[in-house]
């Protein structure tokens, strides 16, 4: 594991970055860092379902893949977001049903915040 400091919006957080041998590579976003102008805020969470999907940067909602009530299999698209001029599926953890879908295609997101939740 790496540990890595990064400013998005003025905003600094303290990642930690896990090496997998996997399709995908998991991002651990903390606590923003000490003196950080938004420390004291909160990234938006959602309700419903027990597994969250969150955003893994921040950026603006493109497309939503997926209703609430949709079958998925893991690593189904459910919502596609868009970064620094880059469309970045967000997928599916594991095999479930969508509970819920919490943003709206345009809404700006950041890292870390639930877009969906699933069982």
């Amino acid at each position: 594991m790496k540990s890595y400091k990064i400013t998005v919006n003025g905003v600094t957080y303290d990642v930690t970055v896990e090496e997998n041998t996997t399709d995908s590579v998991p991002v651990r976003t903390q606590k923003p860092a000490a003196g950080s102008p938004k420390a004291a805020s909160k990234i938006p969470t959602a309700g419903g379902g027990s597994v969250k999907i969150s955003a893994g940067a921040a950026g603006k909602v493109y497309k939503i893949e997926k209703e609430a009530g949709a079958s998925v299999k893991k690593g189904d698209t459910v919502v596609v977001i868009e970064a620094m001029k880059m469309e970045i599926p967000i997928v599916a953890p594991k095999n479930g049903t969508v509970v819920s879908i919490d943003v709206s295609v345009g809404d700006s997101i950041e890292a870390g915040q639930a877009l969906a939740t699933m069982d």
